[in-house]
């Protein structure tokens, strides 16, 4: 495509004399190469500004920027490149979720299970998936890495043409609150919004539960507001959570609803868990059905019932969809169960939330005969203010609660573990910095009847340390563990 044509996408803009083809668009100046648009974005801590001629010289045939930059090439200058940059990764991979069913998930938690949930239920019905999240990026039976929950506008833009170009007909997608506010999305043409929940997270960048549920709000009133009876857009919410209040409000798409502590389209009554699984009672509108989960948890009925209605006004069969989730057996780092012969529970779970980290306990204290041990940390470089509110749900549901790290990122592992321990002074608790020693402590004084609990890291491979990114995976290290016992 050339610069041109690609430009007439933005209005009010002044078309360079220079019209050269345009190979690629990029934001990452060391991704730059010959016939790339280079777009300038002034990030958190860094100004693509600065990085305009090394683009140049790896080969960029024009640039996008919100000022004037130093370059021999064509410069584009617009008021705002975040915006310019998905509106032309719109254009350049010729609108791919127009060609797509695309189901965005957003919620503080349960996304994860919930997209891995759906990515089944139309998998098992012979459709071909597309699955973008915390875990990894797929595309049909392929998999690749995933840097982000949600990718920019850029990348996003091109793993939907590929997904196109490999005959996906429906992809499903993780959507963060930094995406939603940042415009990473901006383009997408999403048919299903779904929401789990909002709870406590990433203050230290919204600041305020109002602004965050501000951002999250983005993705319903985003469906759009006119009615196409061919493709219609739904917005599926979560009845129990009071955000959904005013999601109903901000969007114009046709509301769906589940739930359990509250009659909706979708909900369930007489759960009943034990160390297995879950069972309950579907209510919907074809009327009752019993469902018998290997999911343990009433956070995974709440997954569970946001996958059913989507694979349900989807067009899916309720028995297809039942038939699936009852085989589902659980996603990897969400209360993933470690066997390596030891005659007591190992729990690894993502829970990095006061609140996730509470559903998790709280669910464990229905088949915890005796001590609970809880593995916790906190992440450095984000909210602040959840650390010794996890702390406090860790000894209130926890016997033997032992703090420990998390990803500390450039903070000093310390400073976490003292702000997480403020929010305890008095109550039983020990504090391990070293991770893989916190874990071998909890797997080496367990015993038969107890609960070891995991927490916070979940599927990840690695811990980030000063900087540097090591080998680290909860579920090898106390399967160590257990070997050593």
């Amino acid at each position: 495509m050339n610069l041109h044509t690609l430009l007439n996408v933005l209005p009010l803009v002044k078309l360079p004399n220079e019209n050269p083809t345009i190979t690629d668009i990029v934001q990452d100046n060391r991704k730059v190469t010959k016939g790339a648009l280079f777009i300038c974005i002034k990030g958190l801590t860094v100004d693509g500004h600065k990085f305009a001629q090394d683009a140049e010289l790896q080969g960029a045939a024009a640039i996008i920027a919100e000022q004037p930059v130093n370059v021999s090439i064509p410069v584009i200058v617009v008021k705002d490149t975040k915006r310019a940059m998905a509106i032309l990764a719109d254009a350049f991979y010729n609108q791919p979720t127009r060609k797509l069913q695309l189901i965005g998930i957003t919620g503080t938690n349960g996304k994860t299970t919930t997209s891995h949930l759906i990515d089944q239920i139309f998998r098992d019905s012979q459709v071909n998936t597309g699955l973008i999240g915390t875990m990894y990026i797929k595309i049909g039976d392929e998999v690749h890495e995933a840097k982000r929950t949600t990718p920019d506008s850029t990348i996003l833009q091109k793993t939907f043409k590929k997904m196109v170009d490999a005959d996906v007909k429906t992809a499903i997608m993780e959507v963060s609150s930094h995406a939603l506010d940042q415009g990473r999305v901006f383009g997408c043409d999403y048919d299903i919004a779904v929401f789990t929940n909002l709870t406590q997270d990433h203050l230290d960048y919204h600041h305020t539960m109002e602004e965050y549920r501000r951002a999250k709000s983005l993705l319903f009133s985003q469906l759009g507001n006119t009615y196409d009876h061919k493709k219609p857009k739904y917005a599926v919410l979560n009845i129990d959570d009071k955000a959904s209040e005013k999601f109903q409000k901000e969007t114009a798409a046709h509301i769906i609803t589940y739930g359990i502590d509250n009659e909706a389209d979708f909900f369930a009554t007489n759960i009943h868990m034990s160390a297995s699984g879950t069972t309950f009672t579907l209510h919907s509108p074809e009327g009752k059905h019993k469902v018998n989960l290997q999911l343990i948890g009433k956070f995974s009925v709440y997954n569970v019932l946001a996958a059913i209605a989507t694979g349900y006004i989807s067009n899916i069969s309720l028995d297809q969809i039942i038939h699936t989730i009852e085989n589902v057996k659980g996603v990897a780092g969400r209360f993933e169960l470690v066997n390596g012969g030891q005659e007591f529970p190992i729990i690894v779970d993502y829970s990095h939330t006061p609140d996730s980290l509470e559903n998790v306990l709280k669910t464990i204290q229905h088949f915890a005969e005796k001590r609970v041990f809880v593995v916790v940390g906190c992440g450095g470089d984000r909210d602040k203010t959840k650390r010794p509110i996890m702390a406090q749900i860790a000894c209130q549901y926890g016997t033997d609660p032992i703090f420990t790290s998390d990803n500390p990122r450039s903070e000093d592992p310390l400073d976490i573990l003292r702000d997480m321990e403020s929010g305890v002074q008095g109550q039983r608790y020990i504090t391990i910095p070293d991770r893989k020693e916190a874990i071998y402590y909890g797997v080496k004084n367990a015993k038969k009847g107890d609960v070891v609990l995991i927490a916070g890291k979940g599927h990840e491979t690695y811990q980030e340390i000063g900087g540097q990114i090591l080998d680290f995976d909860d579920r090898v290290v106390a399967l160590e563990a257990v070997k050593e016992r």
